[in-house]
């Protein structure tokens, strides 16, 4: 990948392209526009490269940094979330994300079954369930059009967004009161060197370590390593512009690759792609009903807790309407599940091509 200091036209692009991203993505997020800041930045780098005619490269390593605090990110729940809430739940949780992932699998291989141009890995992690910013970063390691996951990904992430508060207010559920819980985590300033550390070194130490989506699930390893070595709650949270910065990194290596054959494509797609997203959601909301029996919860948590994405919705949702902790406890195995069945798809889609022959 070019450097970004020998091309004079590409630094102009990324002079006006990263302050106009940063404007959209504070706009977007007071319209409380799902997923705002990497929305943003696609739109934005779109726009460069579609007009220009040419792509908008990011500096590989700026980017493998962003990587890295994707991966902090993601381990975030699992730090917050006790483990005697997780072991509660645990058993019905994996059935329900068995479900998960196999009606995403089959989806996702039946997409690329009835469109040509979408290969299987594609497929697959197009239609998977939850960690939509990660998916991306996932699909540019394995190999698969992350271009077309991006949207497709996001497309389901809108549509959840746009559905949940609208369907979930038709449940009966107990409003939380608005008395402060616990107080808030502490994070002094050798916790925020830690995170650094960590987004820097992260994803060499999943390449060691041999990981499958090594610069996600490496980060995510030593954050949760670090987290347990602690004997007390200090917040490993990267800070609101450094988290910005990530989901902008995001947004500009999708948007700054995008081409008018690229859209084009997507575009002709795009009735499967929605039917799929829509029996992907149709089926998790089926799958609330047994959990709903097992664990003796509302349907409104039941529905929230296999809601397919669109976590920080459903987190606020479940605040709002108290729901109780399996929402955070099955939402948190569902991500870690996705997360490490996702780096080994194509593995997985060659062991069911040789079952199959």
């Amino acid at each position: 990948m070019r450097r970004f200091m020998t091309d004079k036209d590409l630094v102009f692009r990324w002079s006006v392209v990263a302050p106009v991203s940063v404007a959209l993505g504070f706009l977007f997020a007071f319209l409380h526009v799902p997923a705002a800041w990497i929305l943003a930045a696609i739109v934005v780098s779109g726009a460069s490269a579609l007009m220009t005619g040419k792509e908008l490269p990011m500096n590989r390593h700026l980017f493998n940094f962003a990587r890295g605090f994707i991966g902090i990110l993601a381990a975030l729940p699992l730090l917050s979330t006790q483990l005697s809430q997780l072991a509660h739940f645990v058993l019905p949780s994996i059935a329900v994300t068995i479900v998960t992932l196999a009606i995403g699998i089959g989806g996702g291989l039946l997409l690329a079954h009835k469109e040509p141009e979408i290969s299987q890995e594609t497929g697959v992690l197009s239609m998977l369930a939850g960690g939509a910013s990660i998916m991306p970063i996932l699909a540019k390691d394995l190999g698969a059009d992350y271009r077309y996951v991006t949207l497709s990904q996001y497309l389901r992430l809108l549509a959840v967004s746009v559905s949940l508060p609208l369907i979930t207010h038709l449940f009966p559920h107990t409003p939380a009161s608005n008395a402060v819980s616990a107080a808030a985590q502490s994070q002094p300033w050798w916790a925020l060197v830690i995170v650094v550390v960590i987004a820097l070194v992260g994803h060499r130490v999943g390449k060691f370590l041999r990981l499958p989506a090594a610069s996600i699930l490496g980060p995510m390893l030593l954050v949760v390593i670090v987290g347990l070595l602690i004997p007390y709650e200090v917040s490993f949270a990267p800070p609101e512009p450094v988290r910005y910065f990530a989901f902008l990194s995001i947004g500009w290596i999708c948007g700054g690759s995008l081409s008018l054959a690229a859209l084009k494509a997507f575009a002709a797609q795009l009735p499967s792609t929605i039917l799929f997203v829509v029996v992907l959601i149709a089926g998790c909301a089926l799958t609330a009903w047994p959990l709903m029996s097992v664990l003796h919860v509302s349907y409104f948590e039941a529905y929230l807790a296999t809601s397919p994405g669109a976590l920080e919705t459903v987190l606020a949702l479940s605040s709002e309407g108290g729901a109780g902790s399996v929402v955070v406890a099955t939402q948190v195995i569902r991500i870690v599940s996705v997360l490490a069945l996702a780096g080994w798809i194509p593995a997985l889609i060659k062991l069911l091509q040789r079952k199959k022959s």
